[in-house]
């Protein structure tokens, strides 16, 4: 995964799937796409791209309670 681009990892989505995931702490956006496995730390659904994370504002945190739906 490149830390530089809108991606992310996810266990069982297609990977190029494009998802749309939401910050539920400030309800910020960003759309990425699956291009990698994981993540394998129990209760975890999602793995973001430092770009990705930082555009959400969960660099601090290092995590958040987001919310994805799938885009195509």
């Amino acid at each position: 995964m490149n830390p530089s681009q809108m991606t992310a990892a996810h266990k069982s989505l297609r990977f190029g799937t494009k998802i749309k995931v939401t910050n539920r702490n400030n309800g910020k956006s960003v759309v990425v796409r699956v291009n990698d496995r994981g993540p394998f730390i129990r209760g975890r659904v999602l793995d973001l791209s430092k770009a990705a994370a930082q555009n959400i504002g969960m660099i601090r945190s290092g995590h958040a309670k987001v919310c994805y739906e799938i885009i195509r």
